[in-house]
């Protein structure tokens, strides 16, 4: 076709007389004697010529990059095949494999009220305002997007002041993977599916490093691919193949003696041949994790194995709830090679945190009553204790009535409360209201609302507007009133220029999610748009803080002005922190919590139906 373009060209250019013009197409096309002599005739070369041209169109219409093509229909799932270089631990075989397989409980239905609020009206103006600030938590997350596909792509994550990389998630590129359904959700599906294309073939098998995390890893690779196959329609391959991927690569951690998994999967070591254990000092978030993820991959590809794995430790957990030292919870520490549940330090922060978060969503992913039951009576058992023990109102200037989760040490009958304030913590507020919801427990939705309100009071307590990591309070007594004395504060405090906080352990702000999401959870429930304008204030000193000359960056000390930065953007940033501010100015049905669960990276899977 190329000789057939030059000689078009050619003629045109040198406008050569028709009779050379035909000549030359005889010619292209090595026309035979009697097929020169058909285009004797007048009418049939113009017939001949119009035939080309015809011909010629077509070919321009189908190279015509606008054109649109049909998309094919998905085709029904099925693995990617692996790259070479990739270890099989779909074959891995396991010296300690589960004597029996527990499968997958049926989707029954499962009556659980309406959790969201049911919104009505909106004035015009309001919704033009609302529509102004997603707008702009959308530029800034296309903004750290953008930086980190420049300088980092394929990498964990970007270094926000310096363009460099770090990996400290395997560098399997944490930061794609966990954005993903960000992507998607802020209606960016160009760059999803260039990230999607990106990752098909990259090699998940093997990590960087000798160790990996299972539960960074669960949360943020399995759950970023399952969360994006879940938003984007339940149909890409890709995302679910990979998914199974490191479901597969997950599952070999739980080939332990008593089947909990090691914390710190030595990888290596289970390819080797050599055994692997449980820790003795495991977090226990780290084990108590896992179940949304792994229930979610069971469900969507039918192998029973991931939900068996994590249904061992929920069995293990609700054994040992009403003995430990603190009954209803369990340590922050726990041994999970001999399912020791026997120290005596409990909290809902650090180390904790998400145990007790799953318990209500697992409730909800399940989709039957008959299981879901136990993951009621467990948060139930534990919720009883939390408020008697964990929760407290600290005392502040103007007398505010708000709630903080703190730590707990308790041992022999005697408990002490740690009145410390973790921005880890903040997530209480939404997990608590969410299970005054589908539990139907209304006399809870004022203590998560206090709960919620006490983040917001903590920001503001901030010369920039932004809650440390750590600080401590003045706790009132838990019988009578809580009323501001002044002399009480300064003979606890180590320092005098924020009234109501004693200490600040950790000035840090890590560009941490916690807080926003349990405002968008208590918008969402109260439909309360106050919190809205919480969201806004929050955002705006977040980013005007935070911002660096190609993204956003952690803060050093955010009791100062101008907080100094530091050269880390987490993933979570773009995972969640943005995600939660996106969609508390979005439409109420956009990742409804009555259709969705999302996990501790608010990663969203699809609640059965």
């Amino acid at each position: 076709m190329d000789s057939v373009s030059n000689l078009w060209h050619e003629a045109s250019t040198l406008r050569l007389p028709r009779s050379s013009f035909t000549n030359l197409w005889q010619e292209a096309f090595n026309l035979p004697t009697r097929s020169r002599s058909f285009l004797s005739s007048p009418k049939r070369k113009w017939g001949f010529f119009c035939l080309i041209a015809a011909f010629f169109l077509f070919v321009v219409y189908l190279s015509s990059p606008s054109r649109v093509i049909e998309k094919p229909r998905p085709r029904p799932y099925h693995r990617l095949p692996p790259p070479s270089s990739a270890y099989p631990w779909a074959e891995y075989v396991q010296r300690h494999p589960a004597a029996d397989i527990r499968p997958l409980p049926s989707e029954k239905p499962l009556h659980v009220p309406t959790i969201q609020h049911q919104f009505k009206y909106e004035w015009p103006s309001a919704k033009k305002q609302r529509k102004q600030r997603q707008a702009a938590v959308k530029d800034c997350f296309a903004r750290s997007w953008q930086a980190y596909k420049e300088h980092a792509w394929l990498e964990d994550e970007l270094h926000p002041i310096s363009g460099g990389t770090g990996n400290p998630f395997g560098g399997w590129a944490a930061s794609l993977v966990d954005a993903l359904d960000t992507l998607w959700i802020m209606d960016m599906h160009a760059q999803f599916d260039e990230a999607v294309s990106a990752i098909a073939h990259k090699d998940f098998s093997r990590s960087r490093g000798d160790t990996i995390s299972v539960f960074e890893t669960t949360i943020r690779y399995l759950g970023g691919f399952l969360g994006a196959y879940d938003i984007s329609g339940g149909n890409n391959n890709v995302l679910l193949s990979k998914a199974q991927e490191f479901g597969d690569l997950l599952y070999a951690a739980f080939d332990t003696p008593n089947r909990m998994p090691q914390g710190f999967f030595k990888w290596k070591e289970a390819i080797d041949g050599h055994e692997i254990q449980a820790g003795n000092g495991a977090a226990l978030a780290d084990l108590a994790s896992l179940s949304l993820e792994f229930t979610r991959l069971s469900q969507l590809t039918g192998d029973s194995k991931y939900y068996d794995a994590i249904a061992r430790i929920t069995d293990a957990l609700d054994q040992a709830q009403g003995g430990t030292n603190l009954p209803g919870m369990w340590p922050s520490v726990i041994d999970a090679a001999g399912l020791g549940f026997y120290a005596d330090g409990f909290s809902l922060g650090a180390l904790s945190d998400s145990a007790y978060e799953y318990l209500p969503k697992e409730y909800l992913l399940l989709g039957d009553p008959e299981h879901a039951i136990q993951y009621q009576r467990m948060y139930e058992g534990a919720i009883k204790t939390i408020k008697e023990h964990v929760l407290w109102q600290p005392m502040t200037p103007n007398n505010t009535d708000i709630l903080f989760s703190g730590n707990v040490h308790a041992y022999g009958g005697q408990v002490s409360l740690d009145p410390e304030v973790q921005h880890l913590a903040c997530f209480v507020g939404g997990m608590v209201e969410i299970a005054a919801k589908i539990f139907e427990r209304p006399e809870d939705l004022d203590t998560a609302r206090k709960l919620t309100d006490g983040c917001i009071w903590a920001y503001n307590n901030m010369p920039t507007n932004i809650m440390p990591e750590r600080t401590h309070m003045v706790p009132c007594p838990r019988t009578g009133d809580c009323v501001w004395d002044e002399a009480k504060w300064r003979s606890a405090s180590s320092r005098d220029d924020f009234p109501g906080t004693t200490d600040i352990h950790d000035a840090r702000y890590i560009l941490r999610p916690e807080a926003i999401e349990s405002v968008f959870i208590h918008y969402r429930i109260s439909g309360d748009t106050a919190y809205q304008d919480q969201a806004w204030a929050m955002f705006e000193a977040i980013d005007h803080y935070t911002r660096t000359d190609i993204a956003n960056a952690a803060l050093e000390d955010v009791s100062v002005l101008p907080p100094p930065k530091k050269d880390k953007m987490e993933s979570f940033w773009m995972a969640e922190t943005l995600k939660y501010f996106y969609l508390i100015f979005g439409e109420p049905d956009l990742v409804s919590l009555d259709e969705y669960v999302l996990n501790t990276e608010a990663h969203p899977f699809r609640r059965p139906k």
